[in-house]
């Protein structure tokens, strides 16, 4: 049975999340909670004692306090909220070497719980697609919170050869997100413009707060387990993660992302570490199945749950741009239903046969204006009357075939070829006639 457990970390999101989550468990006789800087959220019943893990105190606080079971939540993940590179380093790695110092030296404590990452496996593109517990790195990290996570392990395994006697827990935690929570990756997907390499899609893995702190919790009061991996079912794609919450991409080359992750860096907008890039080119997948069989533990949200819980969380890149766009669809919903009615009402009209539209053609709607043959095929309109005799008569009768004929079937003016057609035809005529006359003079000379 737990009666006495050592928090460490219990000033930041997680540390007091899990101080609430263990305080309502009667079984616990006593929470103690350590951190350098007071809590500014609730922690339970837990009593806060302001110590730096990276000091001789810790030591002390374990030994008087005859603490049985050490949960070891202050390994920082991400450096722009421990103050810098240098500090997070220092805390991660030195820290856990002090505590593990103490633990070593206190014959009272009989469990220790530490909070890891899957950043231990690293992320390259000769990786599996999924790790299990006893599976390697491919690359190892070479710089920020994966290279810490390895050497934390390291020390972690040194202490367990010094006290065998110590029961172990280290949860490698999958990319843990949620609505409050803030890590290097809320604050990449909170970006105006997410930077994504070129030609990658990797696929990611989350795990929602919530169920985080209850896989700690279990490993805190249930089973030892050695080393497990813990994350959400499912995976999602860095371009799903970015359309679920709403950023537009930015594709950049693999070569210019460095430059891109320093100047992103040094902003302090997100931690862009060679590691960080890497995971969101190649990816990451983790094997679960010890989670379930020797943890006991099942999450109550997938991947792609998670990520919605921040997401609908994250405001717009542009106040009121959600309820504008709204707007405007609606109104041009609106409006493409007025077209429509309207464009169907014309289109019956013309299909109709409908004759009042003038200089326009009796002819099925095709979309399309009429052939030259199809405007023949039209039945002429009435012309007017020609005048009686005299040479207008003639030359309106002699022009029906030419000019007359395409003025009347068309409705329009005669084109100039037209009506030099119709004034060289009587010319043409008298022409052949003589010839034909002169002709027929021929034959009869020689008949005589």
């Amino acid at each position: 049975m737990t009666e006495v457990v050592l928090i460490t970390g219990v000033s930041r999101y997680l540390g007091g999340l899990f101080a609430t989550r263990l305080s309502a468990d009667p079984s616990i006789g006593r929470i103690i909670g350590v951190d350098v800087i007071p809590p500014t959220h609730p922690i339970g019943r837990a009593e806060f004692i302001r110590a730096d893990i990276r000091g001789p105190m810790l030591g002390r606080i374990i030994a008087q306090s005859g603490v049985d079971t050490v949960v070891h939540m202050n390994v920082i993940a991400t450096p722009t909220t421990a103050g810098g590179r240098v500090t997070q380093k220092e805390t991660n790695v030195i820290g856990t070497m002090q505590l593990l110092a103490a633990c070593q030296k206190a014959d009272s404590v009989r469990r220790l719980v530490v909070k890891s990452s899957a950043a231990v496996y690293g992320s390259s593109s000769r990786d599996p697609a999924m790790f299990s517990e006893d599976m390697g790195p491919k690359v190892m990290p070479r710089s920020g919170f994966g290279k810490d996570s390895v050497e934390v392990e390291g020390y972690v395994r040194g202490f367990s050869r010094r006290r065998p006697d110590v029961e172990i827990t280290m949860l490698r935690l999958a990319n843990v997100i949620g609505p409050g929570i803030r890590t290097a990756m809320t604050d990449y997907f909170s970006l105006p413009v997410v930077p994504v390499p070129f030609g990658f899609d990797a696929r990611l893995q989350f795990l929602h707060e919530a169920d985080a702190i209850e896989a700690i919790y279990l490993a805190t009061t249930g089973p030892s387990v050695g080393i497990v991996n813990v994350s959400g079912d499912g995976v999602i794609t860095v371009l799903q993660a970015a359309a679920l919450a709403k950023r537009p991409v930015a594709f950049i080359p693999m070569i210019g992302s460095d430059l891109m992750g320093s100047v992103v860096k040094r902003a302090g907008l997100a931690d862009f570490s060679p590691d960080q890039l890497a995971l969101l080119a190649h990816g990451r997948g983790l094997d679960t199945t010890r989670m379930r069989a020797v943890l006991g533990f099942s999450p109550t949200l997938t991947t792609r749950e998670a990520f919605l819980t921040y997401a609908e969380n994250l405001s717009p890149v542009i106040p009121g741009a959600e309820q504008a766009l709204d707007t405007a669809l609606h109104v041009a919903a609106s409006g493409a239903g007025v077209v429509g009615e309207v464009m169907g009402k014309v289109t019956a009209l013309l299909r109709s046969g409908a004759t009042g539209f003038p200089g326009r053609l009796d002819l099925p709607f095709t979309g399309r204006p009429a052939s030259p043959a199809e405007r023949v095929n039209v039945a002429p309109r009435p012309a007017a009357a020609a005048p009686a005799g005299g040479q207008g008569g003639g030359a309106t009768d002699s022009t029906g075939g030419a000019g007359g004929a395409t003025a009347a079937v068309t409705g329009r003016r005669p084109s100039r070829r037209a009506i030099s057609d119709a004034v060289r035809t009587p010319q043409r005529t008298s022409e052949l006639a003589r010839r034909e006359r002169s002709a027929l003079r021929v034959v009869e000379g020689e008949d005589r």
